[in-house]
């Protein structure tokens, strides 16, 4: 797979799923989120199904194409951080999904809401957090 975005959509047929594309500059951090949510981040959330991103322009592209339910970015990525993008893509896609942003520390919070992000994470990153936050905002979702 490429650096850039990597897919992971091994989800049974039928099965309900949350697409949600995840996008850090750092591969460890990128890990962190997906083995924190797992397959499933609740029991009323329906099973995730995952776009990796490393770079601005694949997280750009991905929402672009559409399919999204969420997204996840990481605010401490660089050159372009979380929060800048979620700002840009809030203002850019008239139909952009809910975005949850990792945040550097609790106190950038006031920060994030600058960005329109609808949920934050602070680092470090505890497990728990990430899944309920996760889940949260899939539980926002549109149900059609």
């Amino acid at each position: 797979m490429s650096t850039q975005a990597r897919t992971d959509h091994d989800v049974a047929d039928g099965q309900q799923t949350v697409s949600v594309l995840l996008y850090s500059s750092n591969a460890l951090t990128r890990e962190a989120v997906r083995l924190a949510v797992g397959r499933r981040p609740a029991a009323d959330v329906p099973v995730v199904a995952w776009t990796e991103c490393a770079t601005p322009d694949a997280v750009v592209a991905a929402a672009d194409a559409g399919g999204l339910d969420l997204m996840v970015l990481d605010g401490e990525s660089s050159p372009e951080g979380g929060m800048g993008l979620c700002k840009q893509l809030k203002d850019e896609i008239s139909a952009c999904p809910p975005v949850l942003v990792l945040i550097g520390r609790p106190q950038d919070a006031w920060l994030a809401t600058w960005s329109r992000a609808d949920h934050v994470v602070p680092h470090p990153l505890d497990p728990v957090v990430v899944a309920e936050g996760v889940a949260h905002v899939a539980r926002t979702l549109k149900k059609d």
